[in-house]
């Protein structure tokens, strides 16, 4: 398969899914190495944004997806009737951090991070799609522990999660807050950069 045909049958499927597709998906049903497949889809992206085009192709880990143009949200809202995301609250916040940086996690390590309850934000943050479960602690109740989803990626702006600026070293005195703390400043930053794509609001 010629270069041009490859993209256009990446595009077309990215389109036709509306969900972000695992390059190895798209290597196998494309008969391409996934390499190539990364390649082309950066070549894709690179068009879709020097072109100003009303779609991007954004990488997600190991996964693809078209999504509209950041730009272009607020025409988007308004054609579709559709209300802007409130902005995440502090709670989530510090809930995101806390998962992000130390992943997978129980909620009582969330608990123990951040000294408060954090059940509501934990179920709410999970129903938002921006965290989910990934198994269970081999420990006394075998608790649940949580990650991040592609959905927190593209709602950060970021392709991967080795793109998270790097914590404090350890060592400091109140480590734990002053690592929270960084975080919670990087993820609040990201937001309000991606804004037209925050997550909806939780507590």
């Amino acid at each position: 398969m010629e270069l041009r045909e490859l993209k256009g049958a990446i595009e077309g499927i990215l389109f036709a899914s509306g969900e972000p597709v695992r390059i190895d998906r798209l290597a196998a049903v494309l008969a391409a190495e996934p390499e190539l497949i990364s390649d082309a889809a950066a070549s894709i992206a690179d068009e879709l944004s020097y072109n100003g085009r009303g779609i991007r192709l954004v990488r997600l880990d190991n996964m693809l997806q078209l999504c509209s143009a950041p730009e272009y949200a607020d025409y988007i809202r308004a054609a579709l009737e559709t209300r802007k995301p409130p902005k995440l609250t502090q709670a989530a916040l510090e809930v995101l951090s806390v998962v992000a940086y130390f992943q997978p996690v129980t909620r009582a390590y969330i608990e123990s991070v951040r000294g408060v309850d954090s059940s509501y934000t934990v179920s709410v943050l999970e129903e938002r799609g921006l965290i989910e479960s990934c198994g269970h602690l081999d420990a006394p109740g075998r608790p649940t522990l949580f990650r991040t989803t592609p959905n927190f990626l593209r709602t950060f702006g970021l392709s991967s999660l080795q793109e998270l600026p790097e914590l404090p070293e350890e060592g400091a005195e109140g480590e734990d807050q002053l690592k929270l703390q960084s975080a919670i400043d990087t993820l609040s930053k990201a937001a309000e950069e991606n804004e037209p794509e925050a997550a909806e609001e939780a507590q």
